[in-house]
């Protein structure tokens, strides 16, 4: 089958090539791809920013978001049936779904949306997953609570500034001026223009701020909060709980703990928190959105699609920073 691999860790190397069918284990499902959506993380895996902790064995087919129909079923699956619509987010060592077939632990994997088309499923798994596992999970997003998302109308952003009005909060994102109808479409309460506007001098008594800009953003972020505040970074840095979730050897702990020392340093100087977040593989979780999606409370934002053979081009395209706004999809259809 055709793929898209990484045959060694860089940036510019992911070439197509002609693979062997995956293998499927009693506990997966064979999924023809149907689409697959392009995230941020493809690039940082391609380029070996987690090769550390993510012990890819290359050439690896690249990809993490997908949505297509099952054409097989392992020995041990009695949830899913040959001819099932899906979406998932493939688990951590598992990833590939920038090819025509992936293999994937039917725990992962989720009915896919009714009301979503292919190409809409293909950009949900692994941004609403984030949403649902950073609000959800990790803050506990309560009615009436403020929240901050950095770069609204980006794939995540979009994603969360809708997950948590759903969950009551006051929400507040920066965004390009010409991006602001969109977010305030979405539920944004207040649109802080970054390329005129310093959103610290204006925001203040934040329960939650997430950042995914990384560098001074984060650092300004955390003067938003209130006391008890939690701040959460998708960029970085990588703190010791990153090791833990991915179950690395102790030393990893040290020296992740060591890379965060100054973000950290400045949160408890402020009374607040800091956590870097890295989202986890959930079929069960990705059921519940579904329900989200299929009862309208969300809808996903797409930029661009690119068909299957422009894989490579649609990497550039997200890397380069030319996606206006919501995700980029590539599609076998």
């Amino acid at each position: 089958m055709k793929a898209f691999v990484v045959a060694r860790y860089g940036k510019n190397e992911v070439h197509a090539a002609d693979v062997p069918e995956p293998s499927v284990g009693d506990n997966d499902v064979l999924v023809r791809v149907g689409a697959a959506g392009i995230n941020p993380l493809d690039i940082m895996v391609r380029n070996g920013e987690f090769k550390q902790l993510l012990k890819y064995k290359t050439p690896f087919v690249l990809g993490h978001d997908v949505a297509g129909v099952i054409v097989q079923v392992g020995a041990g699956v009695r949830d899913f049936t040959v001819g099932d619509e899906v979406y998932a987010r493939p688990r951590d060592l598992h990833i590939g779904t920038f090819a025509e077939y992936i293999a994937i632990d039917h725990e992962d994997v989720a009915l896919k949306p009714a009301t979503l088309s292919v190409y809409e499923a293909a950009a949900v798994p692994l941004v609403a997953l984030a949403a649902w596992q950073i609000l959800v999970e990790q803050a506990h997003v309560k009615p009436g609570q403020k929240v901050l998302v950095h770069a609204g109308a980006g794939g995540l952003g979009s994603t969360v500034i809708q997950l948590a009005k759903h969950l009551g909060a006051h929400v507040a994102t920066t965004a390009n001026g010409a991006r602001a109808e969109l977010v305030r479409d979405l539920g944004a309460d207040v649109v802080i223009d970054y390329t005129t506007q310093d959103f610290s001098q204006i925001l203040s008594g934040y329960d939650l701020v997430l950042d995914s800009v990384g560098g001074e953003n984060l650092m300004k972020s955390l003067t938003v909060l209130k006391p008890g505040g939690l701040a959460i970074s998708v960029t970085g840095p990588p703190d010791a709980g990153f090791a833990k979730q991915l179950g690395a050897p102790k030393p990893f702990e040290f020296v992740l703990s060591f890379l965060s020392r100054k973000v950290r340093r400045v949160a408890r100087k402020l009374s607040v928190r800091y956590l870097f977040f890295f989202m986890q593989a959930s079929g069960t979780q990705l059921r519940e959105l579904a329900a989200l999606y299929d009862a309208g409370h969300l809808r996903p934002v797409l930029d661009s699609t690119f068909a299957f053979d422009q894989t490579i081009e649609a990497l550039a395209y997200v890397e380069n920073g030319k996606a206006k706004a919501g995700k980029v999809v590539v599609t076998l259809d």
